[in-house]
């Protein structure tokens, strides 16, 4: 090769997408990429078909109109507001807008695997805080920060454990980091958590010039197909990243299936509710089976296997696709034990539970 990249672009492993076929299986269950079992909202289909006789004309580079939406369903600042390309482009563009090669950057034990693809990108060192419990400890992601940390990204509710984080250890953390360090706080399945001590992060985000949060509509808005997410934040860290993307980024049948989404609340908590039933009930059949459940306020389920022996993560893998039933393996985390089970349909779920009683049973 006579034309080389920058230096640590080959080193990258490009993300692997969950898996959506299982040979010699016509119809498989995808449970692999935590897509909303619902579908998505009809209004938002119905927008997203409507756009189709516009496709000739440029999309409103500002995506106006759903900013102000989201803005208006949110109680929120329009002018606070970046969409783009799925929340992963926007976590991107951070890395472009504030990153220099040799920058350190700093994520918990098992965080969202784009945040290390981001600091790769840009030349700089990324470094794990220790979780405990499969669960953020602010405590070591503040060590581990220090007085030099560009940026720490901080998934909340995370993925792929499904555990989270409340609110005053997010200020905690916040406080004890310098005010040049931008506290990233991802908040993709901030929808689905209903517990008292949580919020995603947009007061904290409201407040100070160093949080920036990124929403996303392919969770609870089913939307995973159209790429499109927003961030919120102080109007120079929106200005930052006006100035990084790319001036068509959201396309149009993006803007109007979004806009229509997040008006569509009570799809939203059909959703929410399908999602807080299934996720139970995942938890306590799988339990049953000896099996540990990382307890998750997530559309997903984290389930670990024995290291050794005939019962591993990756024999119930191979098990489950066997009988159509595509989950994921969550080895590129550093979890080698587990496999992540996407929340589905009522017989989705059960057809599951009932593949891996007998895989145990065997």
């Amino acid at each position: 090769m006579t034309i080389q990249p920058r230096d640590g672009i080959l080193d990258i492993r490009p993300y692997k997408p969950g898996a959506a076929d299982a040979p010699g299986i016509e119809n498989p269950v995808k449970l692999s990429s935590n897509e909303n079992a619902l579908g998505c909202s009809d209004k938002a289909a119905e927008a997203f078909r409507n756009a189709s006789g516009n496709l000739h004309i440029y999309p409103d580079g500002g995506a106006t109109l759903l900013r102000e939406t989201i803005a208006r369903e949110e109680g929120l600042n329009a002018d606070n507001i970046v969409c783009g390309c799925g929340s992963d482009e926007l976590l991107q563009l951070l890395g472009r807008a504030y990153l220099n090669p040799g920058d350190k950057v700093v994520q918990s034990q098992y965080g969202f695997l784009v945040y290390r693809l981001v600091a790769m990108q840009s030349g700089c060192d990324i470094v794990s805080a220790p979780e405990t419990g499969y669960r953020t400890d602010i405590d070591a992601l503040i060590e581990t920060a220090g007085d030099d940390a560009k940026i720490v990204f901080l998934a909340n509710p995370n993925n792929p454990t499904g555990t989270y984080v409340s609110d005053a250890e997010i200020l905690r953390l916040r406080e004890a980091l310098p005010p040049t360090t931008l506290l990233v706080i991802d908040a993709a399945y901030a929808e689905f958590v209903r517990e008292a001590d949580y919020t995603a992060g947009l007061e904290l985000a409201r407040e100070r010039d160093d949080v920036i949060v990124t929403r996303t509509f392919s969770k609870i808005h089913g939307l995973a197909a159209v790429r499109l997410g927003w961030a919120y934040g102080h109007k120079s860290i929106i200005d930052v990243l006006n100035r990084v993307r790319g001036p068509f980024n959201v396309n149009l049948p993006a803007i109007e299936a979004g806009t229509a989404a997040i008006q569509d609340r009570d799809f939203m908590k059909r959703s929410a509710d399908h999602n807080q039933e299934w996720v139970a009930f995942l938890r306590q059949q799988i339990g049953g089976l000896g099996l540990e459940v990382t307890p998750s306020v997530c559309n997903f389920v984290l389930v670990h296997f024995p290291a050794d022996g005939e019962k591993t993560a990756e024999a119930a893998d191979k098990y489950l696709t066997a009988r159509g039933l595509i989950v994921r393996g969550v080895q590129p985390y550093g979890l080698p034990n587990a496999l992540r089970v996407t929340v589905g349909k009522e017989a989705e779920n059960r057809a599951v539970v009932d593949a891996l009683t007998s895989f145990m049973k065997g």
